[in-house]
């Protein structure tokens, strides 16, 4: 695992905003917060990490030092506890879930972002879910991102903010299966210019 002296900038501010929530939240069962937060944070010990998804009680902030540390660094013991911190409430935890995730490489990955992507229940925190699709390339991410577009042109949907994410996501990805949608989002007054953008670097018909 890669030590803190080398960690990327998503990592510093998973740590700064983390160790804010450790100092002021209930304090953990296993030690108190600032202690418990310097031993996540320090060891390279996987088994160390991996306990703290299991043992009862602990605070969600450790849950997710152990999850995104385990994660970057490949180990699919912290593929469950990811993908719940993908649709969290709060987008900064849905983020770092999203990074980690990118670099576990799971196979399950796909297939539980493009659940997440298109449950219609949850779209209010699918945006991370299709970003990570988009990043993964996987063969479920124009499917999902297709269906979850498709249904969020319908007239006075609130969810803006998710279909500009899937149009962008499309544009990367480049597949003709998305010209249909893309096309039909061009007059959407939030979305045509971004439509157009990604209908231009899809293959020639």
């Amino acid at each position: 695992m890669d030590t803190l002296s080398v960690m990327d900038e998503e990592l510093r501010s998973l740590m700064d905003r983390l160790r804010d929530e450790a100092a002021a939240g209930p304090p953990d069962p296993a030690a108190d917060g600032p202690a418990a937060y310097d031993l996540l944070v320090a060891t390279d010990d996987h088994e160390v990490l991996a306990r703290v998804l299991v043992e009862p009680g602990r605070p969600l902030w450790a849950r997710e030092i152990a999850a995104f540390r385990l994660g970057c660094a490949g180990d699919r013991r912290a593929f469950e506890a990811l993908v719940l911190l993908l649709n969290h409430r709060d987008p900064e935890r849905c983020v770092s879930a999203a990074h980690a995730l990118a670099r576990l490489n799971d196979p399950r990955t796909p297939r539980a972002a493009a659940a997440l992507a298109t449950n219609a229940l949850r779209t209010a925190y699918a945006v991370h879910p299709v970003r990570l699709l988009t990043t993964l390339r996987a063969p479920e991410a124009v499917p999902a991102l297709v269906a979850t577009l498709q249904r969020l042109l319908a007239p006075g949907d609130p969810h803006g903010h998710v279909a500009l994410a899937c149009v962008e996501g499309l544009g990367r990805l480049g597949d003709p299966r998305a010209r249909p949608v893309l096309t039909a989002a061009l007059p959407h007054p939030r979305l045509g210019r971004a439509a157009a953008e990604a209908l231009s670097r899809l293959p020639g018909e």
